[in-house]
């Protein structure tokens, strides 16, 4: 593992000093990793160039590119209208969840929500953000400046956990401020009631928002592999409960597996893409997710 793609991982992120240097170093990590890998989508310049499209026209085809990777792109202008991506993230108390040795779910979904803005800004294409507990408690706008991602990192380094869960209705709400069309991302744990969920996805849908959905957890809360006697509390309620968790290991993963399934068919039935990640999870699986999502709006 060299210097640049070892940005990818999430223990090492969490010790750089800023979320700027996290979003740069991350996004940097992962353009070197698509140049070294069969994943091909984006040539080196792809922040000046995008694959070429039937109906282009030829006389924007660098030819240059061409010569090197025998693929065919076109010059991308100021101008061009590209994507809005608008990020919703969860900031709700549960997401303040740490298995010893992991980052919290938040501090995960925080530096992803960094890196995709700083990717998409560097893209010319326009990102916003949106961060919930109940409600909305942050709006930025998509815009399409690069300096635009320091006010969403500003943003986002003074957020933190907070209040009870309430995405889907939260998610209503955002859905009502967005005007135009775009890209939709949602980066939460889904500790929500699944039909609820869906039903606020459905809302997003029903205006033409393309979606996608990464299901953010830590991964004790996926395979519950505690070995002795603990008391579990609820980081919303404080209710608490003790108990021997390998007594209810077996049921705990079947039910856990059953809410994830019928939110992962939901997201398919309505043409959501659904990932689900753990906060181990090296960070250019979700901007190779991004990336897949954006190139199939485009076409």
């Amino acid at each position: 593992m060299d210097s640049v793609t070892t940005y990818l991982h999430p223990d090492v992120v969490a010790k750089l000093g800023s979320m700027e240097l996290r979003a740069r170093l991350v996004v940097e990590g992962f353009i070197t990793g698509l140049h070294r890998s069969p994943f091909h989508g984006f040539s080196a310049e792809f922040s000046e160039h995008r694959q070429y499209r039937p109906g282009d026209a030829l006389k924007h085809i660098d030819w240059k590119i061409y010569g090197r990777s025998d693929r065919f792109y076109v010059k991308q202008y100021e101008d061009e209208t590209n994507l809005r991506c608008m990020i919703a993230l969860d900031m709700s108390a549960s997401m303040g969840y740490a298995s010893p040795g992991h980052i919290t779910k938040f501090q995960y979904a925080s530096y992803l929500s960094a890196s995709l803005s700083y990717l998409v800004l560097k893209q010319r294409d326009a990102a916003g953000l949106a961060l919930y507990t109940t409600d909305v408690k942050a709006y930025i706008p998509p815009r399409s400046k690069s300096s635009y991602a320091r006010e969403i990192i500003r943003s986002l380094e003074a957020a933190h956990p907070q209040s009870t869960t309430g995405t889907a209705f939260a998610l209503h709400r955002l859905a009502e401020r967005l005007t135009r069309r775009g890209l939709v991302i949602i980066i939460s744990d889904l500790f929500d009631e699944p039909a609820s969920l869906l039903q606020a996805l459905r809302h997003f849908r029903h205006d033409k928002h393309d979606v996608l959905v990464m299901h953010v957890l830590d991964p004790r809360e996926v395979d519950f592999n505690f070995t002795s006697a603990a008391v579990f509390k609820d980081m919303e309620s404080g209710e608490e409960l003790t108990t021997q968790p390998l007594h209810i290991q077996r049921s705990y993963r079947a039910v856990f597996e059953e809410f994830c399934t019928t939110i992962k068919r939901g997201c398919h039935a309505q043409n959501v893409d659904y990932v689900r990640i753990t906060t181990e999870t090296p960070f250019d699986v979700a901007l190779r997710q991004y990336l897949n999502k954006r190139h199939h709006v485009h076409t």
